[in-house]
């Protein structure tokens, strides 16, 4: 296949010289009996997802009883979720049925950045779900004045500039690398980490900014969820009654849960990619990260949230034109 190789900024090609670079993209597997199922398999899995988040959006939006904190980030995460796998998914069904395998490089950078936005954005939601119980419980009297509608507003404004802003920065320092001709990606859609691993010029200035960036973005909300869950177990505790501490814990458990999911999988990726004897096999671990949480998400909340189900139910239901 011909491809032309672009050359980093700091190569000595003239500044108006423009080439395009087509990434090779070398998904799952490259067996061509099983990309028919792989195809069906996504496909569905990416329906799921697209159709399962757009009801629980519905949900909120329709029903006046879940206009609150907690269903209005909820709504956010649930069209994250969308907009994370349709960043991902489509393009890999697209190579699929033209049997072709690559990318130009502005529809990599693209994927990047889009895929860093929404990944470190639902990383904020969560956090602020989280904030959004713990003054529920811990300080149930002044909830309406703390979570006011201002406040959610600003929060997301925020998260979602700092989510911006992080990966528009990612994105162009990818502008000061250069590739030789080993363009080869062994995933299924281009992962930043992949990307670095295959440019010729030095990425170490790319590499300490994720991990220093990463770790702030990543672990003050995570730390803000666990000091709000810790908060939330102290007061359940010393509820008297056991069905108070049922009805926290109902309360609780969905978001619990999305929580478990969403690091439970990007750090047994993390450690899979240490442990993996193949790229290939990295890449079939991604999927748990990329792909499951979004599609098992309005599951766990329509199951487990009572005013969700009471809410699809009654959408469903309604006669439509009414």
């Amino acid at each position: 296949m011909e491809m032309t190789l672009r050359k980093g900024i700091n190569s000595r090609a003239p500044r108006n010289h423009t080439v395009i670079v087509e990434f090779i993209l070398l998904g799952l597997t490259d067996d061509p009996e099983l990309q028919p199922i792989i195809f069906t398999l996504f496909l569905m899995m990416y329906l799921v997802t697209v159709l399962g988040n757009l009801l629980i959006v519905w949900a909120v939006i329709s029903d006046s009883h879940l206009h609150t904190p907690m269903y209005f980030f909820l709504s956010h995460l649930s069209f994250t979720d969308i907009c994370l796998s349709t960043t991902t998914i489509p393009k890999m069904l697209v190579n699929i049925l033209t049997q072709s395998q690559t990318i130009t490089f502005a529809g990599c950078l693209s994927q990047i950045f889009f895929v860093l936005v929404f990944g470190v954005f639902e990383n904020f939601l969560l956090a602020a779900m989280a904030y959004d119980r713990y003054v529920a419980i811990c300080s149930p009297l002044r909830y309406t004045v703390i979570m006011n509608p201002c406040f959610c507003g600003l929060l997301m404004l925020l998260s979602l500039l700092a989510s911006i802003m992080f990966a528009l920065l990612q994105s162009l320092m990818i502008l000061h690398l250069s590739f030789c001709t080993d363009l080869e990606i062994p995933q299924f859609f281009c992962e930043l980490a992949q990307l670095l691993k295959i440019a010729c010029s030095s990425a170490l200035i790319n590499k300490i900014l994720i991990y220093c960036l990463a770790s702030i973005l990543g672990g003050v909300p995570l730390s803000g969820i666990i000091y709000s869950y810790t908060q939330i177990v102290s007061s359940v505790l010393r509820i008297p009654s056991s069905s108070g501490k049922n009805k926290v814990f109902s309360t609780c458990g969905s978001h619990l849960s999305v929580v478990s999911l969403f690091y439970g999988t990007g750090v047994g990726v993390y450690i899979s990619s240490f442990c993996a004897q193949t790229s290939r096999k990295t890449a079939v671990a991604s999927v748990m990260y990329i792909v499951v949480p979004q599609m098992i998400n309005p599951f766990i909340y329509s199951l487990r949230n009572k005013d969700i189900t009471v809410s699809l139910r009654k959408c469903l239901i309604r006669k439509p034109f009414l």
